[in-house]
């Protein structure tokens, strides 16, 4: 039975009993009292590296990476735990994995299988609770619903271990900023819980890159204020991260603490952006070829738009040179699109301005924003200042 339904059926058991015992007040249990929100986060270890071993099982226990060959330039997506402690990390190009590990085993990613098995956890998942999927293999799930929801989580990481033959870790906190740091704990297959009350101690002696919304410049920022931990940041003037945040500096003191309102969305609305780029296994300047790839990613964003029956305002394309330079440009359109034809129409003339004949080309890439339901069908284009 679904929480929905549960949680139906006991409202109206609740209902008829207050009809029939009024003098009597709701006292919540121990566990809610401990519990007034709890926000599982689930995370596939090694996801991509163990679909692919469902499938070759003999591949298991061995350093393997998911990704593109290395004489093709290809990065790793997935790295397995052996391969891993070479130093070997997803995103690191794959000919520097092989230099750290020669007897590497590398294989594509298989997408088809990578989504139904990532299909297969989420509806897991929606047997205790609301579900935020925030990608493939990343999940919130809102387990305040449940009056033990540390068995609850236990649950789940046994269940979508169980019936999906796939290992994950998950971390439960009354926030997600913490849920988040705590399912990153104790990897793989980890189980941390950091109850309510317990959030700035958790996170007191991690970096402040642990921390939702703390990236590398960010980071550096704090390191030049002599802040490198979360509670150093928490404790941290606030004059001092104001001066050097402005507005963001009270957030940052919040979020080093735990605190995070932010709610499991299961409905995360229209998607910001759309977008498809190709790395060249080797430099292109053929301006041919370069109009071909350009046609052939416009496609593919048009039948995202067209699957989503979306409509687009804004065209980018992103240019990479040979020496690594890069940048984008983008026009913008009164009407909304979502067919190939207008979409390559308008990347191609970006192109054309923006690439210099001869010009080595080693990434190209297309893509879309400004992204709404159509409101109604386009007759013509019109482009804006």
């Amino acid at each position: 039975m679904s929480l929905k339904n549960k949680a139906t059926e006991d409202t109206e058991e609740k209902e008829a009993l207050n009809v029939n015992q009024t003098s009597k007040p709701f006292v919540p249990s121990v566990a809610q009292k401990i519990w007034p929100r709890a926000i599982l986060h689930l995370d596939m270890d090694a996801f991509y590296v163990n679909v692919h071993i469902l499938d070759h099982p003999e591949d298991a226990g061995r350093p393997l990476a998911i990704g593109g060959q290395p004489d093709q330039r290809g990065v790793v997506a997935s790295a397995s735990y052996e391969a891993r402690k070479l130093g070997i990390r997803s995103a690191m190009p794959m000919s520097t994995a092989v230099r750290l590990c020669r007897d590497l085993k590398i294989a594509p990613a298989n997408w088809d299988r990578i989504r139904s098995c990532s299909q297969q956890v989420m509806t897991i998942l929606d047997n205790f609770g609301p579900v935020e999927q925030m990608s493939v293999d990343e999940a919130y799930v809102d387990l305040s619903g449940w009056d033990n929801p540390e068995e609850k989580a236990g649950e789940i990481r046994t269940a979508v271990k169980t019936e999906s033959n796939l290992p994950c870790s998950v971390g439960l906190a009354s926030s997600k900023l913490v849920a988040k740091v705590a399912s990153d704990h104790d990897k793989p297959e980890g189980f941390t819980v950091v109850r309510p009350g317990e959030e700035a101690a958790f996170l007191a002696p991690l970096p402040t890159r642990a921390i939702w919304g703390i990236g590398p410049r960010t980071a550096e920022k704090l390191a030049k204020l002599n802040i490198h931990t979360c509670e150093q940041l928490a404790l941290a003037d606030l004059g001092l991260l104001q001066g050097a945040f402005g507005s963001q500096g009270i957030s940052l003191k919040e979020r080093a603490r735990g605190v995070d309102g932010r709610t499991v969305e299961t409905d995360r609305g229209l998607a910001k952006s759309i977008s498809q780029e190709w790395t060249f296994s080797q430099d292109v300047n053929d301006a041919d070829r370069l109009r071909q790839q350009l046609q052939k990613m416009a496609a593919k964003v048009a039948q995202s738009l067209q699957k989503r029956q979306l409509v687009a305002h804004t065209v980018t394309v992103k240019f990479r040179w040979a020496d690594f330079t890069t940048f984008t440009r983008q026009r913008s359109l009164e009407v909304g699109i979502d067919d190939a034809e207008t979409i390559y129409a308008i990347a191609e003339a970006i192109w054309a301005e923006n690439w210099p004949p001869g010009q080595k080309m080693r990434l190209l890439g297309v893509g879309v924003s400004k992204i709404e339901a159509p409101q109604v069908r386009q007759l013509g284009f019109n482009f804006l200042d």
